[in-house]
């Protein structure tokens, strides 16, 4: 870069060599600066026996962002000078976006979606139980090709039951030969004779992943229970969501209440942020019961896919069996459900109802404030009224008052009163535009 600078002064500067010490005159220099100052765009700042100075001028095809500082002997003067060049503002759209910004920023965020949705990880992990209620595999690696091939399953219904790809909707599919459930913590697939439970994030090692994993191996190795092996594994999978919103809902039930109970004894910023933070954390949780009980409640509207749910019977080719029993399963879940939802919502009703309240009473201390602000601004007022009379007699000016006896006194009684009278006027006024006095 440098180089290129000192051969573009050497090509346009008589007489002046960079790295010798040349004489030139210092007007020719001048003159110089002049004309490269018409056809360049940066600046050039300068010395000249400690006096700084700036002319304009630049080249700028050999600068950019940078800047090169030198000196040279100009007649008997030293001068040192540096060239910078002005970085070029970057063009931008009607929002004062920079142009290409945009677009970097939504393919980045395109890229990161599709992340979750390309087939990059062809292997899932999952816990198998065979028809004895026996642990066979424990966080196996299994292929999705080999899954889909030996369970009679499409394609798109691993989506549902991937751990690599989140979803937050609650379903229960039923297919052919297996039922597919992907409700709050649990991914699973069920068999007439197999039930494999798909390992989703952070529930390895979990309590709650270890509890379901314990009930459902005993409920799976009661076989006189009189219910099939599919509705044994249903019924241990439906308790275990169970168990996760009741534990839940007693949770944020004595955050809340404990929260609300301090509200009553004093209200101030850090409560009133927690109750908000808690109102949607329940909010939350609300949506997720809701969700599973909707998913509940499509599965009981639709007598084809109960009718599907009874994998045994199918399998020993039995006529159209009743779904009286699985009906009655999930009825029983979707009411306890139901429960916990109309729970959830009188909570979040006593959340607002108490927002309410507070808001009210920040308001009605807003209105004291400047209630008394006014009063304040109506005695300030009646003071200034005296204050005019006081000021009134410090002009100096000869007025014969000075030779009274009592004139001090008097002036003195006459601005108090004054001050008096016209503060108790403005009160009085403000009083009467009150509803009632019983809010003063």
């Amino acid at each position: 870069m440098q180089t290129a600078f000192t051969t573009f002064f050497r090509n346009n500067v008589v007489g002046m060599c960079i790295n010798s010490n040349t004489l030139l005159t210092t007007s020719s220099f001048y003159s110089y600066l002049a004309r490269q100052q018409v056809r360049h765009h940066a600046n050039l700042s300068y010395n000249i026996q400690g006096l700084p100075l700036r002319y304009g001028a630049s080249h700028s095809s050999y600068i950019n962002r940078t800047a090169v500082s030198f000196k040279s002997l100009i007649g008997t003067r030293r001068i040192s000078w540096s060239f910078k060049s002005k970085p070029r503002p970057q063009p931008t759209d009607s929002n004062g976006i920079p142009d290409g910004q945009e677009d970097l920023t939504k393919a980045a965020i395109l890229e990161k979606v599709m992340k979750g949705r390309q087939p990059t990880d062809l292997m899932l992990r999952c816990t198998i139980l065979d028809a004895e209620g026996n642990v066979k595999t424990i966080s196996g690696h299994f292929k999705k090709s080999d899954l889909i091939a030996e369970h009679g399953l499409n394609a798109r219904d691993l989506r549902k039951i991937d751990s690599q790809v989140p979803n937050l909707i609650p379903t229960i599919l039923v297919r052919k030969e297996a039922i597919l459930v992907n409700i709050l913590h649990i991914r699973a697939l069920v068999k007439a004779d197999t039930v494999l439970l798909f390992d989703t994030y952070g529930s390895a090692d979990s309590r709650l992943h270890s509890v379901f994993l314990y009930h459902l191996e005993h409920n799976l190795k009661l076989k006189g229970a009189g219910m099939a092996y599919e509705f044994r594994a249903l019924e241990s999978i439906l308790l275990s969501v169970m168990s996760a919103l009741e534990a839940e809902m007693v949770f944020i039930r004595n955050l809340v209440g404990g929260l609300l109970a301090e509200l009553e004894d004093n209200i101030d910023h850090d409560r009133f942020k927690r109750l908000l933070h808690y109102s949607r954390r329940l909010v939350s949780f609300k949506n997720r019961a809701k969700l599973v009980e909707e998913a509940l409640e499509e599965v009981l509207a639709q007598d084809e896919d109960m009718n599907a749910m009874y994998l045994s019977e199918r399998r020993s080719d039995l006529d159209e069996p009743d779904h009286e029993e699985l009906e009655l399963l999930l009825e029983s879940f979707s009411k306890q459900v139901e429960e916990i939802v109309t729970e959830a919502e009188s909570i979040e009703s006593n959340v607002q109802s108490t927002q309410e309240i507070v808001e009210l009473i920040l308001d009605s201390n807003r209105n004291a404030l400047l209630a008394l602000d006014l009063k304040v601004s109506i005695a300030t007022m009646g003071i200034g009224t005296g204050a005019l009379v006081a000021g009134l007699f410090g002009m100096n000016l000869t007025s014969h008052l000075e030779e009274h006896p009592y004139a001090f006194y008097l002036m003195t009684g006459f601005s108090g009163g004054a001050a008096l009278i016209i503060a108790w006027a403005a009160l009085h006024k403000y009083l009467e535009s009150l509803p009632s006095k019983n809010y003063i």
